[in-house]
C-alpha cells in the first residue's frame, strides 16, 4: 500500500510502498482510510519539534486525524464490524489505568499516538488501530468530510466544553485564530453557549468565514487587537480567551485580552508566554492548557457534526499529493483543513 513516510527531520516526507497492516491482537482493528487530516502538528513533526517529547524511531507513517471504514477486526472486537464507517480517537488507550478509569483517556499512561510517537499513522491506505479508538458513524457519513474532527475537532471541542461553566449568557468569548482549529471552536461555541463570540484573525477571508460560522463580532489582528477587544468589552477584556495560535506574540496578546478573574485557554503552541507572577495573582486570571479531548468528547462532537451543527471547511488532495498539501498548509493557502484522500 501507499503511505506518507517521514525519513528524516527537515526533509519532505515521501510516498512509499509499504506492507498493509494486519490484525495480530484480539482488540486490533484495521481501517481502510477514507480521509486523513493534514495538521500544523505534522509540520512541527517534520521540523523535529516533537522529537524530545515522543522520541519516534524514523522512518514512520505520519497522520493523526483519521476516518474510514473497518477492514478487519480482531477476535475480541464487538463494538464495530467489517464495513462500519468510523472516526478514530487519535490515542488508542488501555482502559485500565487511573486516567482511563477517570474518563481522562487522553492522559492514558499506556496509550500510543499513531502519527506522532513512531507508531504508523493514517496518511496511508490502511491503518492499524484498536477497538477502543473507533467511534462508529452513520453509514452515510463520508470519512473525508469528518477526518480532521478526530484531532483538531476534539481539541477545540474539549477546550470549549471545559469552559462551559464560565460562558453563561452575557459573557464574552474571544477566539484567536479562525483557521483549521479555530473555525471548529467557533462552531462549538455557537452550538453550546449563549456567549458573545469575538474572533480575532489577521486574514480577512478567515474573518468572513468566522462571521458565517457564528461569530458575533470580528477583529482584524493589525497590532491594535488587544485594544479592540477591550473596547468591545467595556474596557475589561474577555471572560474566556481561546488561543488557537499561541505563537508569534499571540500568546501574550491573548493573556492581555483576558479580564480580571477570566481564563486564558491555550490550544495552539509554539510561543512563550511571559507573565509576571504579580499579574497572575493580582488579577486572578487563569491559564488553562488543552490537549486532545476524550473518546466521549469525540463521540459528542460527532453528534453535532452529523446534525450539521459543526462542519469542516476542507480542501481535498490525493495521497500522492501529500507534499503539496503540506506545502500549501505551511504557506497559509488552506482555509479550514487539508484532507488526504487515498
Amino acid at each position: 500500500m501507499k503511505a506518507v513516510r517521514l525519513h528524516a527531520y527537515n526533509e519532505k516526507p515521501t510516498v512509499d510502498e509499504v506492507p498493509e497492516p494486519t490484525v495480530t491482537g484480539p482488540f486490533d482493528v484495521v481501517v481502510k482510510i477514507g480521509g486523513a487530516g493534514v495538521c500544523r502538528t505534522d509540520l512541527h513533526i517534520i521540523l523535529g519539534q516533537w522529537d524530545a517529547a515522543m522520541s519516534p524511531t524514523l522512518p514512520y507513517t505520519i497522520g493523526h486525524e483519521n476516518a474510514g471504514w473497518v477492514h478487519e477486526v480482531g477476535s475480541a472486537v464487538t463494538n464495530v464490524t467489517v464495513g462500519d464507517t468510523v472516526i478514530l480517537h487519535p490515542t488508542p488507550t488501555c482502559g485500565l489505568c487511573r486516567a482511563c478509569r477517570a474518563g481522562q483517556d487522553m492522559h492514558c499512561t499506556e496509550s500510543v499516538f499513531p502519527g506522532l510517537d513512531g507508531t504508523d499513522g493514517g496518511m496511508a491506505e490502511y491503518l492499524l488501530t484498536s477497538a477502543r479508538a473507533c467511534v462508529k458513524l452513520d453509514p452515510s457519513t463520508q470519512p473525508k468530510d469528518v477526518a480532521a474532527l478526530a484531532d483538531a475537532g476534539i481539541t477545540a471541542y474539549h477546550a470549549v466544553r471545559k469552559a462551559l461553566p464560565l460562558l453563561y449568557p452575557g459573557t464574552t468569548a474571544v477566539v484567536i485564530g479562525a483557521g483549521g482549529l479555530g473555525h471548529i471552536g467557533i462552531q462549538c461555541l455557537a452550538a453550546l453557549t449563549a456567549a458573545n463570540i469575538v474572533v480575532v484573525d489577521r486574514n480577512a477571508a478567515a474573518l468572513e468565514l468566522a462571521g458565517q460560522l457564528g461569530a458575533t463580532q470580528t477583529v482584524v489582528a493589525d497590532g491594535k487587537q488587544v485594544d479592540a477587544v477591550k473596547d468591545l468589552t467595556g474596557g475589561e477584556g474577555a471572560d474566556v480567551v481561546f488561543d488557537f495560535v499561541a505563537e508569534e506574540g499571540a500568546e501574550n496578546e491573548g493573556f492581555a485580552m483576558t479580564r480580571p478573574g477570566g481564563s486564558y485557554y491555550v490550544i495552539g503552541y509554539g510561543g512563550t508566554l511571559v507573565v509576571p507572577t504579580l499579574d497572575v495573582i493580582s488579577t486572578e486570571r487563569n491559564i488553562v492548557g488543552n490537549i486532545v479531548g476524550t473518546y466521549n468528547e469525540l463521540a459528542e462532537l460527532m453528534v453535532l457534526a452529523q446534525a450539521g451543527r459543526v462542519t469542516l471547511h476542507t480542501k481535498a488532495y490525493p495521497l500522492d499529493a501529500a507534499q503539496q498539501a503540506l506545502s500549501d498548509l505551511d504557506a497559509g493557502m488552506v482555509r479550514g483543513r487539508a484532507i488526504l484522500v487515498p
